[in-house]
This record gives C-alpha cells, structure tokens and sequence, in this order.
C-alpha cells in the first residue's frame, strides 16, 4: 500500500537522522542550510532565549515555525504534539503548561522516541512524556488534549484528513490546533514528485487551499492562518555557495550540494520547489 511505504521511507528517514551525532549532520531545512540548529531554529521564529531553555540535543532544526509560541499556552492544560521528533516543542511547551499541566509527545520513530526520552531526563521534565504512534493513529484517549501541535509533520504523511480527524478525537470540545506546516502555493510538476526523496517535505504536500478543506471538513472552526511565508527565498539560487538538499535516486539518499555543484536541471528543481512553497502557521478550534 502506497501509504505504509511511505510511512515505512520516511520513518528510516527519521530514524538516521536520530541517530546521527549533531556535528556530524549537516544544518539543513528542506531548502536550505545554516552554520548551525540555532540559527536555522531563529529563521523559523525561536528565540535565543527559548533555545537556550531547552535541553541540548532536543532541538535537530527540522521545523518550519514555532507554534508554541503562537499557541497561547495556559498553565494546567493539556497539550499533544504530533511527531514530536526530539523534543523541542514538548518542552518549550512545558514550561508554559506548569507543574498542573502536561505533555504528550507522539512519534512512530522509536530512535527519536529514545533521544526525546534521554533529553526528558536530562532537562527533568515531570509534565512530559513520550508515546510511539502514528499521527493518523493516535494512542490517545479521547477528547484528552486542551490543544494539538505539530511542527512541519503532518506535511510528510498523504493521509492529512485522517490525522485532523485524528486531533479532532482527542481533543477536548472548545480545544485547538496550532500547526506550523508546509503547503504548496502552485502545484508540483510530476517529475519533481518522481525525484523528491520519500521523507522531503515536499512529497506529499499539498496546496494550501485544500490543505485548509481538509481541516474544516473534519469539523474544525474558526480556521485561520496567522502567519504565512514563502519557505525560502527564490534568490538561494542566485548565491553560488549556498548548499541545498538534493536526492540522489542512485543511492536513494538526500545529498548536501552546493547551488555551483548542481547540473542544470537539479538547479531548476531547485528552483521550482522554491517557486511553490509555503511555510504556514495554522489555528483551529473544535466546537
């Protein structure tokens, strides 16, 4: 079935990530890179101050917003992140949410649900735990959860309606969504979705205007985007020293190059994917 195998790819996908020491990874977005986490993390809306908060280690640089901040957390709520990869969100967000509050982490990866859990020691998080699931199944009670993050996930899965109906079951009625996403302001062209690697971004993105349906027809309310950006600048291509993530369908492996290292047409992938993305910042309320 189409949709385990992807699941299947982008879990490894994952899963190499986790493993993989800091140092050694590249600093990488879906488009582009940066000297380091931090300073990736800042483009997507961190704060120095956040960063610093948080254990070391939990934050890899594979957001594309901070809906933590957008949230408007209370003390004593109940707050579920879907792919909560090392934990950066869970635990900016348990510092908001208090001693009274908690946080459920939910990842299908189990390597990153084992270096979430070693930063939930090292950080001494008693309001925060970590669950291995997927976010169109989601072990969770019903209407649990005061509100449901996500943070540059839901974007990898194809089934998006399920994993909205999915938050809408385990919230509770009045609840939210706030999500940092991926969407796609014009289409893909077919080549570019034969190329793009199993776990990119952009594989099983969509346009934002359906992206959104998909939202209001599971039941949600009071649908907003509160902030919306291009991705990346379609000038990256214009700096010869700036590095991209290009697959390599021999190997079958995401590749860091230089824009002076691409053949002509990886340049105009490049430059298309960065022509039809969106990176979008999503509230909605369960009547």
């Amino acid at each position: 079935m189409q949709e385990e195998k992807i699941r299947k790819e982008v879990r490894e996908g994952y899963a190499k990530i986790a493993k993989e020491e800091p140092s050694s990874r590249p600093t990488t977005s879906c488009c582009g890179s940066s000297p380091t986490h931090e300073e990736l993390s800042k483009k997507m809306g961190y704060t120095s101050e956040e960063l610093n908060s948080i254990p070391k280690g939990s934050n890899l640089g594979l957001g594309c917003g901070n809906p933590v901040a957008l949230a408007s957390l209370k003390e004593g709520e109940t707050v579920i992140d879907l792919g909560s990869g090392a934990g950066v969100d869970c635990f900016l967000a348990a510092k908001k949410v208090g001693e009274k509050g908690k946080v459920i982490g939910i990842d299908m990866t189990p390597e990153m649900l084992d270096k979430a859990r070693e930063n939930t020691r090292k950080g001494n998080y008693e309001n925060v735990e970590f669950r291995l699931g997927e976010i169109e199944h989601l072990p969770v009670a019903d209407n649990k959860a005061d509100v449901v993050i996500s943070n540059c996930v839901i974007n990898l899965t194809s089934n998006k309606k399920k994993v909205y109906e999915e938050a809408f079951r385990v919230l509770k009625p009045g609840g939210r969504i706030m999500v940092s996403d991926l969407v796609l302001k014009k289409e893909l062209s077919a080549a570019i979705r034969e190329e793009a690697h199993p776990s990119s971004c952009i594989k099983t993105a969509i346009m934002k205007d359906k992206y959104l349906e998909t939202i209001e027809e599971v039941g949600f309310k009071d649908i907003r985007i509160l902030d919306e950006r291009q991705y990346c600048s379609e000038e990256l291509t214009n700096d010869s020293d700036a590095k991209v993530i290009i697959a390599n369908r021999n190997t079958n492996a995401q590749e860091l190059k230089s824009i002076s290292e691409l053949d002509e047409k990886s340049k105009k992938y490049v430059e298309e994917v960065l022509a039809s993305t969106l990176s979008v910042n999503v509230s909605a309320i369960k009547p």
